[in-house]
């Protein structure tokens, strides 16, 4: 393309960046003349840019004829921002691998579900095969009954009647009663162990964490015959919980 035939792909991104950094600085929306002004584009350039960035969801045109920030670049920051959070702890969870030879796992409970955030593994240290997701199984795997051990009664109640106790393999507790009998009477508090309740062969073992005011957790797996290890396993989530949830808790 010769400088003849028009601005390239690159200046039309970069006239859209600067309309979206003039229309953030005006919380109650700004007409298309005055961002054109502010940005130095021309009047038609930035009508095009502005209307294609109101299509695809970065602004929002108000019925005054002002223009906001949209939806989607609101949701662009708070997946980068949770991104950002992951990348202080990845650390932790890779030291825990590499000191455990296990999978490292963070899970979070989000809007009622609780949600994997994060798996770290490696050839040595394989991820158990999530042959059914976390959302319909927190009552088979460590990381899922970590959460509900640490939910209220009501929360505990309203999850368990959303969700089938499914029998995933012949250990796993499918009755609502049993489940947080057990929860209750873990015997290495405040972890929780999930005994081939998930995957045949496979053990894993789970300590809460929080991300300001939510609640997640932290584990790993291993194969069922590392089982005599849960205490050494115990002992080292416990700090490394702590150093998750302060670097989750950080602010800036």
């Amino acid at each position: 393309m010769s400088a003849r035939d028009g601005p390239t792909l690159i200046t039309s991104v970069q006239r859209a960046f600067r309309l979206l950094e003039a229309a953030s600085a005006h919380e109650n929306g700004a007409p298309a003349k005055q961002l054109a002004r502010e940005t130095g584009l021309p009047l038609a350039t930035s009508y095009h840019l502005l209307r294609t960035l109101v299509h695809d969801g970065y602004l929002r045109k108000l019925p005054d004829g002002g223009f906001i920030l949209g939806d989607r670049l609101q949701n662009l920051h708070t997946t980068g921002r949770g991104q950002a959070l992951l990348s202080r702890v990845r650390p932790t969870l890779a030291a825990l691998r590499d000191e455990l030879t296990t999978a490292a796992y963070l899970t979070f409970y989000e809007e009622g579900e609780i949600r994997v955030a994060e798996i770290v593994d490696g050839p040595r240290t394989p991820r158990v095969d999530l042959w059914v997701g976390f959302e319909d199984a927190g009552h088979a795997t460590a990381l899922g009954k970590s959460v509900l051990r640490e939910l209220d009664d009501d929360s505990r109640k309203d999850y368990l009647s959303r969700h089938h106790l499914a029998d995933l393999t012949p250990r796993t507790i499918t009755g609502a009663a049993e489940l947080l009998r057990h929860l209750d009477a873990s015997p290495v508090a405040p972890a929780v162990t999930d005994l081939e309740e998930y995957a045949l062969g496979t053990v894993c073992v789970a300590v809460p964490v929080y991300s300001g005011d939510t609640l997640g957790s932290l584990g790993v797996s291993l194969p069922a015959d590392r089982l005599s290890r849960i205490e050494e396993i115990r002992a080292r989530l416990i700090p490394a919980a702590g150093r998750v949830t302060r670097g989750l808790s950080l602010t800036g």
